[in-house]
Parts: structure tokens; C-alpha cells; sequence
């Protein structure tokens, strides 16, 4: 049987990701004519010995994400007539992996793309990158003297950096150090918005912003800057709403906002020349297309047209050249390439099967009356009988904790209790009916796929802030899923959890899985997972960095890889909290000479306990399943 539930997946996956004739998910880009099986390449990658979790990442969608919306820019200066250009520019900050920006850096070479920094170790990661020398480096972030010195000697190595004045002191710095290096810098204005965006990171934007220079600000810098004769110093002006700006009306007002200043300023400023609207362009995570913290509801060809024709026609009716304008869409060029494969090793559920349930224990009286709830629920009382059996649930626990019933009592009232509840959830589902009595049962009787991954380590988001990603198996989508579950990782962590999966309009307690066969790999996938998410993530319970692997598809629809970045071993997690292990092995070899004097250890159970520590050291941080 065709399997009907999809899980929403043309929705999110913006053409990327599909299921296949066979029930597992393909991937492809929209300039390929074939598909690859992505069940078949985790099956490859664990032959090869590349054990999940493993995060991959497809060349492909990732080069693809940019051209899209640099397409999506051109297509709307030719649209309305724009008489200047625009240029991309990554935000070291969303995804810092050095292979991942040497991907982009190379796929936007022929649209001079730029980096945006934002520290001095993001700046000294990049200085020696391989750059066409117009591509702009724009530096970001707050700034001491040797942040400014790096930024303006990174001109003798033909960078075009321009250091974006964040916080008024920091101009004052650039002139003194320029003036010590005999150096003209360029500089940008980031100014603070008064308007704010929308989503979860509202706070990003107006007056209370973490960043920026207030009007009377600006103008003070412009007089610092006319005083000293260096005006022709400042090239751009910067502004950013927030991250994940889910509505496009927030992103209109803000560039109104951005254009005016632009304008007033380019009329003492005639050097300017680069508009920098920021970065917000967000990602359809949950794929309704709404305005929840984790979808938008626009498109990328919508935001680029908004961005030129609200620029544009400012420019025109203010009488001054157009920018070029840059955007800094890290989120939405990053997210989709990278998908995060997990296995399922566990599952376990609160829900029971009606069975026979023996004889009571005792004559007690909550007993005998779940029995007889038991006995006689049917259709018609279900709705009274649920009221009764959580009632009842609060007795008999209150009687044990008080002494009232023994082990064996509760033990018996646990069993029948979940029977009930079972039972009675069926019936509300037979009825079609979506109540808070529902809800309740839903989430009470879910049942948990334990998953060998950590969500602190590779999902921090999830766990922090609540967002949301696509999570569905990569294989059986043929078959019908008939398990309402939640997920959870093997941290030692009651947080270590997803249970809030997107759904049709909200998102969903619960999301749908197969039958869990132990004897056969059931993997999973969770998607959208190229922005921020491993940069962000810990090292709870020292899970360490996943496997990872580079893939492109070949024209046969065969998968090439073409790198593999072994996970984090349990050494090296050691080493990051200042655990030796040289010293460990040291150690261990005192515990086990005193072992052995005590007769605690025979010299063989010695030689193979040293070997299995020194094994474990060398191996994978998850579990080998």
C-alpha cells in the first residue's frame, strides 16, 4: 500500500528532497536530471565503516542555494531597472567549517561574493583564504586595536576589508591605527533600526538592538569624519532586522528605514556606495509557509524583488546613483545542504495492548474498581470512565506513598491503568474527536525512539530555544507509520529530546514511525541543519562532533564522496576538559599494579582491561550499534 503520510515533505523541502518510486527519500538540486537515494548512501557510508550519527552535506544543494538567490537578485534588477548590481556576503558565524566556506567561496567567485567576520579569530580564518581581490571582506562584531590593526593590514594582502563601525568608540581606533600603518581605510556605518523584525529574534532589531549607532551617533561619526578629513573613508551603510525574519511587511519598513538614511547620508558622503541590508532571509522549516518563528512567509524571489524596488525607487526619487546592495543571507544558503542520519536503538511506550489481566493482588478497594472500569468501558461511557481512571491514578499512588498498598498492588494498578487509557484513546480517535482529553492521552501514550545522537551536540537550537526541524526516515515510506513517538538521544539528559515536530498549520506533539524491528537499522533523518547548529553545539555528557561527509551526485545518480571528517574520539573529548589521557593510561596502570598486589586482578584480566580503555579512547564517542 502506497504510504499517504508524506510527512509534508514538498513542503519543506523546496524541491531538494522527495520520496522515491522504492518508499526512501532522493535528493537532487533543480539543475539535475536525476535523483540519488539517500538510504542507499547511509547504507554505503556504515559498509565503509561511517557509523551514524553522521552528518552529511551535499555539495550540490549547497552551490545550488546560491545560485538560487543570486539569481533571485539579478532577476529583480533586470525586473525593475536597477542601475546598479548586488553582491553576496557569508556570515563566517552561521556555518564556520573550513570546507564549507571554501564551497561557497568557490561556487561565488564569479558573483564576487563576500565574507562578513565578525571576530578576530573568524577574521585570521579567513586572511589567507583564496579571494578574487573585489570581493569585499566586511568586519563586523566589536572591535579592539588589534582587531582594527589585522582588518587594515589585511589591505597589503589585497583584501577590500571595510571595517563597520558598530560602537561609537570604534572609529576614533580606526584613525589612530590607519594613521600609525599610513593606511586609507574603508569604513561602514551600521546603524540602529527603529523598527523590528518578527520571529524569535524580535529583540535583534530596534532601540534596545545589541548593535549599531544611533542617529545622533551617525552624525557625530560624520563630523569626527569631516574634522579629519577622511569622508571618502566611508563606503557603506549596514543595517540587520534580526535573524529569521518571518514576515516580509517587517523586512519593507526596515528597508524605508535603511533607504532613508542611505540617502541623507550619501549627501555629505558622496563615497557611498555599498548598501548592506543585513542578513533575515529566513528558511521554510516547518514548510507552512506562515509567519510561526519557523517558516516565512515569502519567497526568496519576493524578498530579492522587495529589496531592489524599494532601494531602487528611493534612489531614483532622491536623485542619487543606486547602491550596490549586499545581503548576508548565511540561514538560507547554508540550511538545507547539511542532513543529520541518526539509527534508532531503543523504543519504549506507555501504551498497553488489552490483555488478560489475572487476578488482583488484593481485595483493595481502587483495585477492584479499575477492574470493573476495565470490564465495562465501552463507547458510550468512555468519556465518564477517562474522569474515573485518572482520578483513580492519583489514589493508589497517594495509597503508596502513604503505605496503603504494596508493591505488587501498584505494580498491578500501573498495568491495568495503562490498559485504560489505551483503550480509551482509541475511542476518541474512533470518534474523530480533537480535545484537551485528547491532547493528554497523545502525549502520555507516545512512544519514544531512542536515537544514538545527542541534541546538545548536533541540535542545540531544538533544545534551546524550541525551533523546529524536519525529521522523517529516510527508508519504508511505502508503509504506513502507525506509532505516534517523540524522540529521544542518549544523553544523560531529560532535555535530550525532540517532541515538537511541524505539522499541516501548528506544530505536533508527536510525529509518525514504523514498527521498530530490532533486527533490522531503522535510520532517521533531520533536516535543515546547515546554519548554526554545529558551531553551537556542546559537549554534554562528552558527545563530541559526529562523523561527517561531503557527497555529490554523480550523472549515473551514483554518490561520490568527497571527504570524510572523522567524528570526535573519546581522547580528544578528554583532552577539550583537560583530561590527559596519557595521564589517565598512567594512572589506570597504578590502579591496576595495585589491583594485582591486593589478588583483586589476575595478570591476564590486567593486560585485558588496559587494552579495552585504550580501545575505547581510540573510538567514537556514540555508540557502535
Amino acid at each position: 500500500m502506497q504510504n499517504q503520510h508524506d510527512y509534508r515533505i514538498k513542503q519543506w523541502g523546496k524541491g531538494y528532497f522527495a520520496i522515491n518510486s522504492v518508499g526512501n527519500i532522493s535528493i537532487k538540486t533543480k539543475s539535475q536530471l536525476i535523483e540519488g537515494d539517500l538510504y542507499k548512501l547511509t547504507r554505503s557510508l556504515v559498509e565503509r565503516g561511517i557509523e551514524p550519527p553522521i552528518l552529511i552535506r551535499f555539495n550540490d544543494i549547497l552551490k545550488d542555494r546560491i545560485h538560487t538567490v543570486h539569481k533571485a537578485f539579478q532577476d529583480a534588477i533586470k525586473q525593475f531597472n536597477y542601475r546598479n548590481s548586488y553582491r553576496m556576503a557569508y556570515p563566517i558565524k552561521v556555518n564556520p567549517q573550513s570546507h564549507v566556506v571554501e564551497i561557497i567561496q568557490h561556487t561565488g567567485k564569479e558573483y564576487l561574493i563576500g565574507l562578513e567576520v565578525g571576530s578576530k579569530p573568524e577574521l585570521i580564518a579567513v586572511l589567507a583564504l583564496e579571494q578574487n581581490h573585489e570581493s569585499l571582506l566586511l568586519c563586523n562584531g566589536y572591535k579592539d586595536r588589534e582587531y582594527i590593526l589585522l582588518a587594515l593590514m589585511s589591505t597589503k594582502l589585497g583584501r577590500s576589508a571595510i571595517i563597520i563601525i558598530e560602537q561609537a568608540y570604534e572609529l576614533e581606533l580606526v584613525l589612530s591605527v590607519a594613521k600609525e600603518l599610513n593606511i586609507e581605510a574603508q569604513i561602514g556605518f551600521r546603524m540602529k533600526l527603529s523598527n523590528k523584525g518578527t520571529g524569535r529574534w524580535l529583540s535583534s532589531g530596534g532601540d534596545c538592538s545589541k548593535f549599531g549607532l544611533f542617529a545622533h551617533e551617525i552624525v557625530e561619526a560624520l563630523e569626527v569624519l569631516h574634522k579629519s578629513e577622511k569622508t571618502h573613508w566611508l563606503k557603506l551603510l549596514h543595517f540587520h532586522l534580526g535573524s529569521q525574519i518571518t514576515t516580509i511587511e517587517s523586512i519593507k519598513k526596515a528597508l524605508n528605514e535603511g533607504t532613508r538614511m542611505y540617502i541623507e547620508l550619501s549627501k555629505s558622503c558622496p563615497s557611498l556606495c555599498y548598501f548592506d541590508v543585513g542578513g533575515g532571509l529566513a528558511v521554510d522549516y516547518d514548510g507552512t509557509s506562515s509567519t510561526s518563528d519557523s517558516s516565512m512567509n515569502y519567497t526568496v524571489e519576493e524578498y530579492a524583488r522587495d529589496v531592489v524596488s524599494v532601494i531602487g525607487e528611493a534612489c531614483l526619487l532622491a536623485g542619487i546613483e543606486d547602491p550596490v546592495i549586499i545581503s548576508e543571507s548565511g540561514r538560507a544558503i547554508v540550511s538545507h545542504h547539511s542532513v543529520l542520519v541518526v539509527e534508532v536503538i531503543d523504543v519504549t511506550s506507555n501504551a498497553l495492548k488489552p490483555e488478560k489481566i489475572g487476578n488482583t493482588p488484593s481485595q483493595h478497594p481502587t483495585l477492584l474498581e479499575l477492574v470493573s472500569l476495565n470490564e465495562n468501558l465501552s463507547l458510550e461511557n468512555f468519556r465518564e470512565t477517562f474522569n474515573d481512571v485518572i482520578e483513580l491514578k492519583e489514589n493508589f499512588f497517594e495509597e503508596f506513598i502513604y503505605g496503603g498498598i504494596g508493591l505488587n498492588e501498584r505494580a498491578f494498578a500501573e498495568k491495568i491503568y495503562r490498559i485504560l487509557i489505551t483503550k480509551i484513546h482509541a475511542f476518541f480517535v474512533q470518534m474523530h474527536e480533537t480535545l484537551e482529553e485528547t491532547d493528554y492521552l497523545t502525549k502520555i501514550l507516545r512512544d519514544t525512539y531512542f536515537c544514538n545522537f545527542s541534541v546538545f551536540q548536533s541540535l542545540p537550537d531544538s533544545w534551546a530555544i524550541g525551533q523546529l526541524f524536519p525529521v522523517m526516515p529516510l527508508h519504508r515510506l511505502n508503509e504506513e507509520p502507525t506509532h505516534q513517538a517523540i524522540l529521544a538521544d542518549i544523553s544523560c539528559d531529560s532535555d535530550g529530546k525532540i517532541d515538537c515536530f511541524p505539522g499541516k498549520k501548528n506544530p505536533e506533539s508527536y510525529i509518525m514511525l514504523h514498527e521498530y524491528d530490532v533486527t533490522k537499522p531503522y535510520y532517521l533523518g533531520i533536516f535543515l541543519v546547515g546554519a548554526y547548529q554545529e558551531i553551537l553545539g556542546g559537549l554534554h555528557n562528552l558527545f563530541g562532533d559526529t562523523n561527517v561527509v561531503h557527497v555529490e551526485l554523480e550523472k549515473n545518480g551514483e554518490w561520490k564522496i568527497l571527504r570524510q571528517i572523522e567524528g570526535d574520539k573519546i581522547e580528544e573529548v578528554l583532552s577539550y576538559v583537560q583530561y590527559s589521557p596519557e595521564k589517565l593510561m598512567e594512572l589506570l596502570q597504578d590502579l591496576i599494579e595495585s589491583s594485582l598486589k591486593s589478588g583483586l586482578l589476575t595478570p591476564h584480566e590486567s593486560a585485558l582491561i588496559k587494552k579495552k580503555i585504550q580501545q575505547a579512547l581510540e573510538s567514537y564517542t556514540y555508540l557502535i550499534v
